[in-house]
């Protein structure tokens, strides 16, 4: 094992993931960072969409953005970003994102300690390589970047994923939120349409909440999911507030933290909520439950396993059995159960 902690560390990269849920479950690997250099700069790279999870957060003191669609298209672009990277003079990167390019921006920027698993051919770019196999793969996401670092001598004493929200944002939700007690249902997948669950059910599950609990519900996803919103919405007998397609990712962080319940397909917004502690069913179908399910206690996982799944695909090219054999009730009993009423 190469120890990263055996040399002066005062600035460091963190190169997070790409999408949203994986960079949650990264947050326990930047406490260990944090926690092992208490007193160094800790700068996390992350796309336009993820940078917004770690405004403000008490593990990092600053975010740059990559923006590989945008001023950093192209090889000229990556070019710029990493003369950028250069002039900031890191003493070490730790790469949770596995892509090549990761390491390839970390090489070029003149990091002289690069950490991160053998992926994507990237070995000879790496100072401190992770071997990764079956076993690191079978691991939980949150544990598997831990696993990386702890193999680089970076530890922590707690497992605790966190996200952190200025006041402002909190009074926002309180503002915009309904007064009492309410439930988010997001019926979106950013990874493909196999993994989300059928709209006129979240649509049952809503109504029942309401009649059940006097839950108010919240309809909560991104522009893409603005069309299975308006079905749902159409299929509930129940009012709702629908504010899909209608916050960003700081003020989607409010409204999850603030809620009471939520009702959601396997995403990244489920593990913002899960960060929150917010008590939740989670509905898995093709994809693996045991690597991604949402972190912590407060949460009951709704599945059927068929003979196909996990399958990890985007799209079913079958009859979308795994989501199709999860019933109203499936869910309402786990609701029960999350919100200490059940058996």
């Amino acid at each position: 094992m190469k120890d990263l902690t055996r040399q002066n560390t005062q600035r460091i990269l963190v190169r997070t993931t790409n999408w949203i849920g994986d960079a949650v479950m990264t947050t326990p690997a930047l406490k260990a960072v944090r926690e092992t250099f208490p007193d160094a700069h800790i700068v996390v790279v992350a796309n336009p969409l993820v940078a917004q999870l770690f405004d403000y957060h008490p593990d990092c003191n600053e975010v740059i953005v990559f923006d590989k669609n945008g001023e950093h298209a192209g090889i000229l672009g990556l070019l710029r970003f990493v003369a950028k990277l250069r002039r900031e003079k890191f003493d070490c990167a730790i790469l949770f994102q596995n892509a090549v390019e990761a390491a390839i921006m970390a090489f070029l920027a003149g990091i002289p300690r690069r950490a991160g698993y053998v992926t994507d051919g990237r070995r000879m770019l790496l100072t401190h390589p992770v071997a990764v196999g079956d076993e690191e793969r079978a691991l939980h996401h949150t544990d598997y970047y831990l696993h990386m670092l702890a193999e680089c001598g970076v530890t922590t004493t707690a497992k605790l994923q966190r996200l952190a929200l200025r006041d402002e944002e909190i009074q926002w939700a309180a503002q915009h939120m309904p007064q009492g007690h309410f439930a988010v249902i997001n019926p979106g997948a950013a990874y493909g349409s196999a993994k989300r669950w059928i709209p006129e059910r979240f649509a049952a599950v809503a109504d029942e909440l309401v009649v059940r609990y006097g839950l108010s519900i919240i309809l909560s996803g991104g522009p893409a999911e603005s069309e299975v919103g308006r079905d749902i919405a159409k299929a509930m007998r129940q009012p709702q507030q629908n504010f899909i397609g209608r916050t960003n990712v700081r003020q989607m962080m409010a409204l999850l933290a603030a809620s009471s319940l939520m009702i959601t397909n396997d995403s990244g917004p489920m593990h913002v909520a899960a960060a929150f502690g917010v008590p939740m069913v989670a509905i898995f179908g093709p994809t693996d439950h045991t690597t991604t399910s949402p972190w912590g206690t407060r949460a009951q996982i709704v599945r059927h396993a068929v003979e196909c799944s996990p399958c990890l695909l985007r799209q079913c090219p079958i009859d979308h059995r795994c989501m199709q054999r999860v019933t109203v009730d499936n869910v309402l009993t786990a609701a029960a159960e999350v919100l200490g009423e059940g058996p």
